[in-house]
C-alpha cells in the first residue's frame, strides 16, 4: 500500500497539531493560518493528506516529537490547544497558574499595583525555551520552577530588580529555559527552584 494513503491515527495528528504550535509561535504563520491549518488537519483522513498541511514548514527536529514536554496524551493535548502566547494582567489586585497548565511559547504578565504568581512546577511547556515578558510597576511577579530548570534574565530594573535563587547556574544544553525579558519599575521579579509535590503519572514538561 501506498504509505501517504494508509489511514492516520490520532497520533498523528497531534503530531502535526504540535508543529503548526510550533509554526505559530515561530512566526510562520499568523493566527488565521493557523487556524485554517487546523481545520485541514481534523478534515485529514490519511497520512498524505496530513503532510499537506505542513507541505511548506520546516521538517521537525529529530527526535521533537519525543521530547518531555510532550510524554503524555494530557500533555500533547494541552500543547494541541496552544494559542502562542498568554496574556496575564492584574492591577490593584493578584493573578496566578498553577498546577497542570500550558505555559504559552510567550507569556506576558502585566501588573501594576499588584502581584502574579507563576508557578510551573506542573506546568506543560509548549516548547523547549519559552518567553514571559514581564511589565512590573509597582508590584511584582513571583516564578516558581522545577530544580534544573534554567532562568535567563533579560530584564531592564529601573528603582527595581529581578532576583534568581540559583536558577541561573543550570549548565545543562539541554535543560528547559525560561527566558525574563521586559521592564520593572518600582517594583520586583522573583524567580526561585523548588521541587513539585510529584503525583503519580505526571511530568513537569
Amino acid at each position: 500500500m501506498d504509505p501517504e494513503k494508509i489511514r492516520a491515527s490520532d497520533a498523528d495528528r497531534e503530531r502535526v497539531a504540535d508543529r503548526l504550535r510550533e509554526a505559530l509561535a515561530e512566526g510562520r504563520l499568523d493566527q488565521g493560518e493557523h487556524e485554517e491549518r487546523l481545520d485541514e488537519l481534523y478534515r485529514a483522513k490519511t497520512v498524505g493528506e496530513l503532510a499537506v498541511v505542513t507541505r511548506d514548514l520546516p521538517a521537525e527536529e529529530p527526535g521533537g516529537q519525543d521530547r518531555p514536554g510532550l510524554s503524555t496524551d494530557e500533555a500533547r493535548r494541552l500543547a494541541a490547544s496552544g494559542q502562542g502566547r498568554e496574556n496575564i494582567v492584574a492591577v490593584f489586585g493578584g493573578a496566578e497558574r498553577k498546577g497542570r497548565w500550558l505555559v504559552e511559547p510567550r507569556t506576558n504578565a502585566s501588573t501594576m499595583f499588584g502581584g502574579i504568581s507563576l508557578d510551573l512546577r506542573e506546568a506543560v511547556l509548549s516548547q523547549r525555551e519559552v518567553t514571559i515578558q514581564c511589565a512590573v510597576l509597582f508590584g511584582g511577579v513571583d516564578i516558581i520552577v522545577p530544580p534544573g530548570v534554567r532562568v535567563v534574565n533579560n530584564t531592564t530594573a529601573i528603582f527595581g530588580g529581578t532576583s534568581l535563587h540559583g536558577t541561573d547556574a543550570v549548565v545543562d544544553p539541554n535543560a528547559p529555559v525560561v527566558r525574563l525579558t521586559g521592564t520593572c519599575l518600582f517594583g520586583g521579579i522573583d524567580a526561585k527552584a523548588k521541587s513539585p509535590k510529584r503525583k503519580k503519572g505526571t511530568s513537569w514538561w
